[in-house]
């Protein structure tokens, strides 16, 4: 299942970098070590499935604002932060601030790996989110002028003879181009035009 995901290790500590490494990829998962967070900036795919393993502490970009980055790059992979001893209450302001979770240095290493496989189950649901929400981006993408103004009034609650007569057009033209969002938008229902109208985020004219 997480063949495709990927456990991104951020530590300036090269020693803890392979530790890791070793430990996860023995466990089947993908792993890819950067010696800090301007290095996981630089090479990181926020579309992929995966997370982020960071080390709170690290010279330049701390583990803490390289969460404010990513929130700031709108980037939705999972974030679970690593720290030493004494590091404990900025960890704690990372996950006020979105961090997933954090454990403590030395690390448990059964229980980090049970903690990353829900990082990347979260990280799978919302990557395919992303994806549902992009494709009824591109069916709204899809419609006429006309259709997207009788899609508006159908999410307004209006019946066609109301459309008709705000369009000043005839009923059967009204019919023609719900249709014709029904069909674009692979809805069934109004009820299911309207969840998939509010899924792009359309708001009522």
């Amino acid at each position: 299942m997480n063949e495709d995901a990927v456990i991104h290790v951020v530590d300036d500590d090269r020693a803890a970098r392979e530790g890791l490494g070793f430990l996860l990829g023995s466990l089947g998962l993908r792993v890819e070590a950067h010696a800090s967070a301007a290095e996981l900036l630089d090479r990181l795919d926020c579309a992929g499935v995966g997370c982020i393993l960071a080390d709170v502490r690290m010279p330049g970009m701390t583990g803490l604002e390289l969460l404010d980055e990513l929130g700031r790059r709108g980037c939705a992979l999972p974030v679970i932060m690593i720290t030493g001893h004494g590091d404990v209450p900025m960890a704690v302001r990372a996950m006020r601030a979105g961090a997933m979770d954090f454990f403590e240095k030395p690390v448990n290493g059964m229980a980090l790996v049970g903690r990353l496989n829900e990082a990347l189950a979260l990280s799978r649901s919302r990557a395919e989110a992303a994806r549902g929400a992009a494709q009824v981006r591109a069916r709204v993408d899809s419609l006429t002028a006309r259709e997207a103004e009788v899609a508006s009034a159908v999410l307004a609650g209006r019946l066609n003879k109301q459309i008709a007569a705000e369009l000043g057009i005839s009923l059967k033209t009204v019919e023609i181009h719900r249709h014709n969002v029904m069909d674009k938008m692979g809805a069934s229902s109004a009820a299911d035009l309207v969840r998939l109208l509010v899924a792009a985020g359309w708001t009522e004219t």
